[in-house]
């Protein structure tokens, strides 16, 4: 069946519900598919292929037998590195974490096998999730597809990856500063990162950690707009003991047709300048819903400043990842900050203060996030969606020399911080927001996408939106050569 690798899942779903492929075939082609390109890209770092034929089997045999079927029944997924999955390595790419196997399956592990999912793989990831990019001393480099010399995004740089180059149904990842956004945007796929608090992310975490972390969020990651409305459906609600006292129950789009909506746009940012070639896909999609029927509006956002917002979520942020830290790193980080020269940049301090900073000062940083969830609130009454860059550029080159924060990429023919574009991820992330990505075409030759902003709880919204976008203007398309 040819191109049967770049089908969608809700597709490949209704072939196996079918009978017109089983299980087993599918997870075969598949798994011939990983050996034949994964060697170059380093997309999929383990496989449990025994565990899965067996699952993909037991589920040949429910359809055969007229047995009650999951909405995800056979269909192969992986996920990534960081979610534990019982018998796969944990390590988030540190090598002390290097024989850490996990005893247990993640919240979203379970769901997805619940739906009768075939987990057969783990994607790559960054040290300790924390980069645009996706290699680690354990696992090693993840590239772009679209070109190898480019990251694949990150943190869940592999997740994307593998799906854009149809080598597996679907996938999940973790977002805390863009890490689903992020790699959709650089690989050409579709990514979600849902409200805070809806999707569980127990068992994603380190070992020994159950508290959950500030702003991160975990959500599905797919080759359809539709696909990810499928996972987040499964994947939302409450777990473990709220489960007992909550149940969820989102709203509905806000409106069901383009010429209905009413949506804000902007091209870039003082705070984190975006590639011209990108800005371009983003006025040719506005000027296309124009065309639909929608009210567009360039340059409409919160009545806030964007520099209030970035400065909040990098305090918030830094605060949230301080936990993963040693004691004696956050003493160095204390010593840097007492001779911190003038020209350092304004996000180096800001990560020294945050992640030493009093609890009475973290109270107070939230309160100022509240503040301005209520201008988010209030930007929302009058706009149904914000659409916005994922990224201040399409992927940009390896980069794996001295510290992340110290880096810097090419913008329009000058240098920038690659920490800068963290704007685009705060924006809506340190404020609870649900953001979709959806592929709109290429800039310079390399894949873009449109990050989909909507109030909080209307995840169905930006899902809705991204479906619209999919349908009349620009579906996933596979990169060269695969």
């Amino acid at each position: 069946m040819p191109e049967i690798h770049y089908k969608s899942a809700a597709e490949l779903m209704s072939l196996l519900d079918r009978r017109e492929i089983g299980a087993r075939e599918l997870l075969d082609h598949f798994l011939q598919r990983i050996e034949q390109h994964n060697p170059a890209l380093n997309a999929i770092i383990w496989q449990d292929n025994e565990r899965a034929r067996a699952e993909a089997d037991a589920s040949d045999r429910r359809r055969a037998a007229g047995a009650d079927t999951g909405p995800l029944d056979g269909l192969p997924v992986t996920v990534k590195e960081s979610f534990d999955l019982v018998g796969a390595p944990t390590t988030w790419g540190i090598p002390e974490y290097r024989d850490n196997v996990a005893a247990a399956d993640s919240a979203l592990v379970e769901k997805y096998r619940r739906a009768g999912a075939v987990i057969f793989g783990k994607t790559n990831v960054p040290f300790m999730l924390s980069d645009w990019q996706s290699f680690n001393v354990i696992h090693g480099t993840c590239n772009n597809p679209w070109d190898l010399t480019r990251t694949p995004g990150g943190s869940s740089g592999g997740s994307a990856a593998a799906l854009a180059t149809g080598m597996t149904g679907l996938d999940a990842g973790s977002d805390i500063g863009a890490s689903i956004r992020n790699p959709a945007h650089y690989c050409g796929v579709f990514g979600h990162k849902p409200t805070w608090g809806i999707i569980s992310g127990r068992g994603q975490a380190l070992p020994g950690d159950l508290a959950p972390t500030d702003i991160a969020v975990v959500g599905p990651l797919a080759r359809s707009a539709k696909d990810l409305e499928l996972a987040f459906s499964l994947l939302a609600g409450a777990d473990g003991p709220a489960a007992r006292g909550w149940q969820l129950a989102l709203p509905q789009p806000r409106k069901q047709s383009l010429r209905d909506y009413r949506v804000g746009v902007m091209l870039s940012d003082p705070q984190a300048e975006v590639e011209h070639a990108y800005q371009d896909a983003i006025a040719a999609l506005a000027r296309w819903l124009e065309g639909e029927g929608a009210t567009v509006e360039l340059d409409a956002k919160p009545a806030f400043a964007p520099a209030e917002a970035m400065e909040t979520y990098t305090m918030l942020l830094r605060a949230a990842t301080s936990k993963r830290l040693g004691d004696e790193v956050i003493a160095k980080g204390n010593e840097d900050l007492a001779r911190l020269p003038a020209e350092a940049t304004p996000y180096r301090r800001r990560m020294l203060e945050a992640q030493g900073m009093l609890h009475r000062d973290w109270l107070r940083w939230n309160e100022r996030r509240y503040k301005l969830m209520a201008g988010w609130e209030a930007w929302f009454e009058t706009y149904d969606l914000l659409l916005c860059p994922a990224a201040s550029s399409p992927a940009f080159p390896h980069d794996q020399a001295g510290e992340r924060h110290d880096r810097t990429i090419t913008v329009n023919g000058r240098t920038q911080p690659v920490v800068d574009q963290l704007f685009w991820a705060g924006y809506p992330c340190g404020y609870f927001l649900p953001s979709s990505v959806a592929p709109i075409g290429l800039a310079n030759g390399l894949p873009v996408g449109i990050q989909i902003v909507g109030r909080q709880y209307d995840d169905r919204t930006c899902l809705h939106m991204a479906a619209l976008i999919e349908e009349g203007y620009h579906r996933f398309n596979p990169p060269p050569g695969y």
